[in-house]
C-alpha cells in the first residue's frame, strides 16, 4: 500500500486529487476487508443462535463509532449517516444468507 504524501506537501490540485483517489482505494480496500468479516458472522450466527439484525449490537457499533468521530475531530453526525448505511448493507448482506428474522 503506498505511502500517503500529507495534504500540506501537495503541491498541484493533481497532486492532491493523486492523493485522494489513492486513499479513496485504500477505503475500498477496507471496505472489502469489513465485508469479509461480515461474511464469516454468517457462518458463526447459526451456531450462536443470533439473527442478522441485533439492534443492541447496531447502537453499540454507532455510538462506538461517534466517539471514534468526536475523538478524531471528524462529524460525528457524517459518520453516524456514513456507518448506518454501512450497517443496513452489512445486514441485508447477512440476511442474503441467514435470511430475515
Amino acid at each position: 500500500m503506498p505511502t500517503l504524501t500529507p495534504p500540506q506537501d501537495c503541491q498541484s490540485m493533481r497532486d492532491l486529487r493523486v492523493q485522494i483517489d489513492r486513499l479513496d482505494r485504500q477505503l475500498i480496500g477496507m471496505l472489502v476487508r469489513r465485508a469479509s468479516y461480515i461474511d464469516r458472522a454468517t457462518e458463526l450466527k447459526p451456531g450462536e443462535g443470533l439473527p442478522a439484525r441485533i439492534p443492541d449490537r447496531v447502537e453499540d457499533v454507532v455510538q462506538k463509532v461517534r466517539d471514534s468521530s468526536q475523538a478524531a475531530g471528524m462529524d460525528p453526525d457524517l459518520s453516524e449517516t456514513l456507518w448506518r448505511i454501512l450497517i443496513d448493507w452489512s445486514i441485508a448482506r447477512e440476511e442474503r444468507v441467514l435470511g430475515p428474522e
